[in-house]
């Protein structure tokens, strides 16, 4: 299937405050935001026509802007409206979508004190991040690349520039046959995969490594609710590399991901089992909530 190129579709795109034609939505090749990875982004997904979660994913975009130490001028209401109304022009009902804001173009060096702070604001319809792979359980390869520590960058911003070694990790994973990768963090014990959470079950228990160099998901922070109210042990842990042989069920967590089976991490296979099932019928309920049942569930 031919893929259709993201600068080149029909539909419409919130920047800067006014929606902009999909193919209109453009910015200068000197921003410092492309040279620089001065930006931080959302990924957000909507079920029936509502934004999971949409103003803790707001709320965590002006916090990464805040981190890498600039201020996004609209405020946590108005990007509200903002992705809601990006959802309705495109006509979209189940969608993904992707806020991000950066550094402009007025100057290009590392010192960019005097750049506007801009913000985009896309919606399309896109599934499940790993397609028909998803329940039968995807494949991951062990990543070279490692989480850094969190005194070498601001691991918890949703910066874009941390995800170029995800990229760069997803693209080896890929051409080595696997579907994804599971990365280490900078002392080498388990991190994350290049988009998603993992957590691990261990003796009836779900385990999840401590986000101390990579992003507290908000999917990942959804699903351990989720099995704590379905009175499952839930520990949050360093995990070492070799006990990926003692887990018996593994899965991802992400907004893209949602809640994936894993069935093979490098020579270690797995079977998508009991715990991994009802995490995932009981994410996929949630998310077809409305806002005030998903809102009164958490109080």
């Amino acid at each position: 299937m031919a893929l259709v190129p993201f600068d080149d579709r029909d539909g419409w795109i919130w920047l800067d405050g006014a929606m902009v034609p999909w193919r209109e939505a453009k910015l200068h090749v000197l921003t410092h935001g492309l040279h620089y990875a001065s930006g931080v982004f959302e990924g957000e997904r909507a079920y029936d026509g509502n934004i999971f979660k949409l103003r803790e994913h707001t709320d965590r975009l002006i916090a990464s802007g805040k981190i890498l130490g600039f201020d996004i001028p609209w405020t946590a209401d108005e990007i509200d409206a903002a992705c809601a109304a990006v959802l309705a022009k495109n006509n979209l009902i189940d969608a993904y979508l992707r806020p991000i804001a950066w550094r402009g173009s007025e100057m290009l060096a590392v010192s960019a004190q005097h750049t506007q702070i801009h913000l985009a604001i896309a919606a399309w319809a896109w599934p499940n991040l790993f397609g028909d792979n998803r329940m039968k359980g995807v494949r991951l390869g062990m990543a070279k690349w490692r989480r850094p520590a969190p005194d070498t960058a601001p691991t918890a911003s949703k910066a874009s520039g941390l995800y170029m070694i995800g990229t760069l990790s997803k693209h080896q994973a890929e051409a080595e046959g696997f579907d994804d990768a599971l990365m280490l963090d900078y002392k080498g014990d388990i991190a994350e995969a290049t988009g998603a959470n993992a957590f691990f079950v261990f003796n009836g228990e779900v385990h999840t490594p401590t986000p101390l160099c990579f992003l507290d998901g908000i999917t990942r922070r959804t699903v351990m609710k989720l099995a704590r109210t379905r009175q499952m042990k839930v520990v949050e842990r360093t995990i070492k590399v070799d006990e990926l042989k003692d887990a018996t069920e593994v899965f991802l967590a992400g907004t893209a991901a949602e809640v994936t089976p894993v069935r093979v991490i490098g020579e270690h296979t797995y079977i998508p089992g009991t715990i991994t099932e009802t995490l995932l019928n009981d994410y996929e309920a949630l998310v077809r909530m409305s806002p005030e049942e998903v809102a009164s569930r958490a109080a």
